[in-house]
């Protein structure tokens, strides 16, 4: 039942395998086809199925999509109930908002049933009330979520203050509304939880940024009041090439910051070389200072990227000074 055959170098199941081979389906559904959750996890560890949500799974060929995070979210959501929260914004096609690591396995289902005194239990998913207006709800593929502005508001509001800024960018950078729409969606927010803090973000968010370690670190940027406000994604003119860009930075001091996250992708040797590269032709070409930091700077109880800030400042101010 569980036999599989080899094609270029990957496992896949064969027609024999009693479970959708093109759909998602439930750990319930396998459970009745006869398989034992365990036989479930190791073809999870084997990299022949992949868990979407909890307790939903699809062979692990088949790409994702948006119909396929619809089609996964329909097994577990009641047809009356709307997905919010970080699940809406994986829905609407940002998984930069879900939680570390959430995205490399188990990212679990935020849904709340919009009718005063309703609440979900069904042992799936985060849930319990919401009211919500009708225009703050649209349908996706059969599946009820909130607005991707609702959504940027909900997690702006609900998520700590740092997740609540990398989502707000997250979800601008989609391109579904732009920051007039997240500014006059909060008025309808007046006396939730959280609207002070979204408040606060709201005129900070940014669709330029790229991950939420580049989103914190602008965010770490804005609290010192001494420096000045940092520009995005500066491009570095190259003769005859596309230019390079400068993540976070000050053009008129030549001081740039930038993150190496691994928290999504792994970088490879490969492409910390040519980040290598590309720093060191900015120093050597266009006399630009880049610091780039790290997970450990920016996050935790130990982190010194508020001192990193400081002192590429102040070596800047002080290359500004010789050149003069």
């Amino acid at each position: 039942m569980l036999s599989a055959y080899i094609d270029p170098g990957q496992v896949l199941l064969d027609a024999r395998f009693p479970l959708p081979l093109s759909a998602p389906f439930t750990l319930t559904e396998a459970r009745r086809a006869g398989l034992h959750p365990t036989q479930v996890s190791g073809l999870c560890e084997a990299g022949i199925l992949r868990r979407l949500l909890h307790g939903v799974y699809v062979v692990a060929q088949i790409p994702d999509s948006l119909e396929l995070r619809s089609a996964a979210l329909r097994l577990v959501v009641p047809s009356d109930a709307v997905v919010t929260d970080r699940t809406a914004g994986w829905l609407h096609g940002a998984p930069m908002v879900l939680a570390p690591n959430d995205h490399l396995a188990t990212p679990p289902v935020s849904v709340f049933l919009n009718r005063k005194g309703a609440r979900l239990r069904n042992g799936l998913a985060r849930s319990g009330q919401r009211l919500l207006r009708d225009e703050d709800v649209v349908e996706i593929n059969g599946v009820l979520v909130t607005t991707p502005v609702r959504t940027a508001c909900d997690l702006g509001r609900l998520l700590h203050r740092d997740s609540a800024l990398a989502a707000l960018d997250a979800m601008l950078r989609l391109g579904r509304f732009d920051s007039d729409e997240l500014w006059d969606s909060i008025g309808h927010l007046k006396g939730m939880r959280g609207v002070r803090q979204l408040r606060a973000l709201a005129p900070l968010a940014d669709p330029r940024a790229e991950s939420m370690g580049e989103s914190v670190l602008r965010l770490r940027w804005l609290d010192i009041p001494s420096l000045p406000r940092p520009e995005l994604q500066i491009p570095v003119a190259r003769p005859g090439r596309w230019p390079y860009r400068v993540d976070l930075g000050v053009e008129e001091l030549l001081m740039g910051f930038e993150y190496d996250g691994e928290e999504w992708h792994r970088r490879t040797a490969r492409q910390i070389e040519r980040d290598r590269g590309r720093r060191a032709w900015l120093r050597d070409e266009r006399d630009w200072l880049i610091c780039p930091v790290t997970k450990v700077n920016v996050f935790g109880a130990h982190r010194d990227v508020e001192d990193l800030l400081h002192a590429g400042f102040a070596e800047a101010l002080r290359r500004q000074r010789r050149i003069r």
